[in-house]
């Protein structure tokens, strides 16, 4: 607020000195303008007593001379010279200079009041509704979620402070919804841990009892050995429960299945990272398709686009990255393919898991979340995902349902 106010005693001082100024410049100019018929009259003076007669077309500020008997007959703005013993009524035009003054200040004081207006205007629906939220960011992100948002009827911060009560409904069903999965994934492991002890301690019997050679009846030996098989089948069965819950999906996603044209997504990847590319020296090749419609999320399969795209960037060599297309099957495949792949054949079945990072990522950043991410997309859109490796190309498909 401080700083707006600043602003503004910055902007009218900047404005009142340029008025004074023009103020000036303009009666200087009107001090000159006003002396010039006297300089024409002494000019004119000199050519009648030079020659007898006069031209006015030289003399601009001068309309008309008289003299005799109509030396006396106008009322206009007048002065008399003398010039060969004769008597000369000189009429001239009086310069408009102070109704051009009065003209430009009347403009000046309307830009004014309309200037102190817009400052006002910008005070109080901008500058007051924005400094009542600025508080409002650092208290979400101190986990204060019961910050109150103020309600806002300004039409530049009405959507703002709707989206922000949303951000924070937002964070407060993903706090309570990790909370119950932390508490259930607990309770589970709790669970699951306190039921592991029974067969295992059953197996520690039996192999107690074979190790000391108690059973010496060769049926028993078996049934024992059968008993710890069976407890080691009860344990492992845990053990993928417990696998289960810790690899549950961490990250929501939610699809919304419509139609989009081809070409619609396409050109958005186009123009998000055509520029950012050629700057870089890549070459982005998009070969031509046929335009067609996709049963796809649009904002979803551009996601799982730039992904793609972006692991092409970080992973290849920046020589090119390629998008062709393909049909088969009432599908549309879509291949993204970039140069210097080298990730191992064998890696290829793990690539799409989560937090998986192939051999080629040791010095790129990455999380190992993109493929997974793409898989998932695609899965609930109806369509899959691929990954190959051709002629050193790293390739990834995705594969989505025609409409």
């Amino acid at each position: 607020m401080r700083a707006f106010r600043r602003l503004c005693i910055a902007v009218i001082t900047v404005f009142l000195l340029l008025t004074a100024v023009l103020n000036i410049v303009l009666l200087r100019a009107k001090d000159n303008d006003n002396g010039n018929y006297r300089v024409e009259a002494k000019r004119l003076a000199d050519e009648i007593a030079e020659t007898g007669n006069y031209d006015l077309e030289k003399y601009p500020h001068i309309t008309e001379v008289f003299t005799g008997d109509d030396l006396y007959r106008s009322d206009e703005h007048y002065l008399i010279i003398e010039a060969d013993d004769m008597l000369y009524r000189v009429e001239y035009t009086v310069g408009n200079g102070q109704h051009g003054i009065a003209v430009v200040n009347c403009v000046l004081g309307a830009l004014f009041l309309l200037m102190t207006g817009l400052l006002y205007y910008i005070k109080r629906h901008i500058i007051v509704p924005f400094g009542r939220l600025n508080h409002v960011p650092q208290e979400l992100a101190r986990g204060n979620l019961a910050v109150t948002i103020p309600e806002e009827k300004s039409r530049f911060f009405g959507k703002f402070t709707w989206g922000v009560n949303l951000l924070r409904e937002s964070i407060e069903d993903s706090r309570k919804k990790e909370i119950t999965m932390q508490r259930d994934k607990k309770l589970l492991l709790l669970s699951l841990s306190h039921d592991i002890k029974t067969p295992l301690s059953a197996i520690k019997l039996n192999a107690k009892a074979l190790a000391k050679g108690l059973y010496k009846n060769e049926e028993k030996q078996r049934a024992a050995a059968e008993s710890i098989n069976t407890r080691a089948d009860e344990i492992e069965s845990f053990v993928s429960e417990i696998t289960k819950a810790a690899s549950e999906d961490f990250m929501s996603f939610e699809v919304t299945l419509g139609e989009a044209f081809l070409s619609s997504i396409i050109t958005r990847i186009d123009a998000r990272y055509a520029p950012q590319l050629a700057m870089s020296g890549t070459e982005l090749a998009i070969q031509k398709y046929d335009d067609c419609i996709l049963s796809c999320d649009p904002d979803r399969l551009s996601e799982c686009l730039q992904n793609l795209v972006e692991n092409a960037i970080k992973y290849g060599d920046g020589s090119q990255i390629k998008i062709s297309f393909d049909k088969m099957d009432g599908c549309e495949l879509i291949t993204i393919s970039n140069t210097g792949c080298r990730l191992e054949p064998k890696e290829l079945p793990q690539i799409f898991e989560s937090f998986h990072r192939g051999s080629n990522a040791d010095k790129v950043q990455g999380n190992g979340l993109g493929l997974f991410i793409c898989k998932r997309l695609m899965y609930l859109m109806g369509g899959e995902v691929y990954a190959e490796i051709r002629n050193g190309y790293f390739c990834v498909t995705l594969v989505v349902k025609l409409a």
